[in-house]
């Protein structure tokens, strides 16, 4: 299956007359090798498909090998070629030598596109900034929707909360303990282990697998970071908590959604609100089976508000869109949408007891937001909200 939007978005670009560097920045297997083999087939260019993706990190003679490959397509087709680098944030050096490779390109006229593509959003945006400025252009992928999984397998709403959207994971959900054993061993695991670790420095690796397990177990609650250092043995300090959770966001695991307030430092320096990116690492890693989470008002009620949280963290890469809670006294509001002047406060009625009340009627009262959503219960059908990104609710769609 194509990833319609997203395989459009890169097509027209390589089939543009001008030579670009296209990034595709994403968590691990959410479709990229599929949709930059899929574009080299359509595109009609000689191409140079070449992963980084080893235990061992590849050296600079490596990529110019791999660059120099597809250099010689380029010269002997009218169009130039195309050069695609999988996982390249695992090659040593990769921003300083892709500048190097570039920029002698530019000087040789040679008419080669190149596509980076990375597992690591974080990693990937920093050697953008820092070395090729002005270079390039990204395209986020982000893990895949619940309409994109509906249209690719038939799924309905509970198969969605209860499996999440990793694709490959899909064909084992019918044998639930197979289906876990795949997600913690092949996704968690491997990106724990070769895309934050290996190539970030972390002086407290087991410290770093205990935050996402953490983040997982109260996905959809606010947290406080001393709250967080009470649960988790050699925890050191705030700003290191803080740090590890930037890094697992940076991977596509988990964030922490900070606290809307119409105070930028205030924002910062609240408690945050943990949030998986995936219903798939929170429901693998908790050990119940789907029964038992179907039979738990509380834990299903959970899984719904991740799976919205989720859906409208991702939705929102790349628009311009902030994604927020706010909180004041026992009064909540689940999520805060904002881009430019418009702000949309949205409620989830997801069937689970909570321990706080809606604040809509104080957040209005406070901040005037543009609207205000009920979704679950007698508002938005999840389903239906689930079908829209989150550009959609700000009246503003991309």
């Amino acid at each position: 299956m194509k990833r319609s939007h997203l395989y459009s978005q890169l097509l027209s670009r390589v089939n543009e007359p001008r030579r670009f560097i296209q990034v595709l920045a994403g968590p691990r297997q959410v479709g990229k090798t599929t949709l930059s083999r899929q574009v080299m087939e359509a595109s009609g260019l000689p191409a140079h498909y070449a992963s980084a993706d080893e235990p061992t990190l590849r050296d600079q003679a490596w990529l110019e090998q791999q660059w120099d490959l597809a250099r010689l397509k380029a010269r002997n087709h009218p169009e130039g070629a195309l050069l695609v680098i999988d996982e390249i944030q695992k090659a040593a050096r990769w921003p300083e030598v892709v500048k190097l490779l570039w920029d002698a390109d530019t000087h040789d006229a040679t008419p080669l596109k190149v596509v980076l593509l990375g597992s690591s959003p974080l990693l990937i945006q920093s050697g953008l900034t820092e070395s090729l400025a002005g270079r390039f252009e990204t395209i986020p992928v982000p893990h895949w929707s619940f309409a994109e999984m509906q249209e690719a397998f038939g799924w309905d709403l509970e198969k969605y909360l209860l499996f999440g959207a990793y694709p490959g994971a899909a064909p084992l959900a019918d044998d639930p303990d197979r289906w876990r054993q795949y997600i913690n061993d092949s996704l968690i695991e491997t990106t724990l282990s070769r895309d934050i670790l290996l190539l970030t420095r972390v002086d407290k690796p087991a410290l770093l697998r205990r935050m996402f397990q953490l983040a997982c177990a109260y996905s959809g609650q606010i947290l406080a970071y001393q709250k967080m250092l009470g649960q988790l043995v050699d925890a050191g300090n705030t700003v290191t908590l803080a740090h590890y959770l930037q890094l697992l966001e940076g991977a596509g695991m988990v964030a922490g959604l900070q606290k809307f307030s119409g105070n930028q430092i205030r924002q910062r320096a609240s408690s945050p609100k943990l949030q998986v990116l995936n219903t798939a690492l929170m429901t693998a890693q908790s050990g119940r089976s789907p029964d038992a989470w179907r039979t738990d008002s509380d834990a299903w009620g959970r899984l719904i508000e991740s799976a919205v949280g989720a859906h409208l963290v991702n939705t929102a890469i790349g628009t311009g869109i902030s994604v927020t809670y706010w909180r004041e006294q026992n009064k909540e509001v689940d999520f805060v949408l904002q881009r430019g002047d418009s702000l949309v406060a949205i409620e989830v009625k997801s069937g689970g007891r909570k321990q706080t009340f809606s604040g809509i009627a104080a957040f209005d009262k406070a901040h005037h937001p543009t609207s205000k959503l009920l979704v679950g219960g007698q508002g938005i059908p999840i389903v239906e909200f689930l079908q829209a990104p989150a550009s959609h609710w700000l009246g503003t769609p991309i």
